[in-house]
């Protein structure tokens, strides 16, 4: 099982607000937030888990400071 997580990053004088995803091994990406999606820390997970070549079910739940994404292969799966 693999883990992004999210934070939002609020704007700057120079910088609009970002969504950073980060994974368990340190690799990161920082996207601009997207304010015509429902939920803007979902594109910043998928894109992190394109860019690492990640596959499997993605499930998300919330924290206090952002959002956890893990990707579940079938044996993988806990009952």
């Amino acid at each position: 099982m693999q883990a992004i997580t999210t934070k939002y990053l609020g704007a700057t004088d120079t910088l609009g607000a970002r969504i950073k995803a980060t994974s368990e091994s340190g690799e990161s990406l920082t996207i601009s937030h997207d304010y015509g999606v429902d939920n803007a820390h979902i594109p910043a997970i998928k894109a992190l888990k394109d860019k690492l070549g990640w596959d499997g079910k993605m499930v998300v739940g919330g924290t206090k400071t952002g959002y956890v994404a893990v990707f579940i292969k079938g044996s993988e799966v806990i009952s």
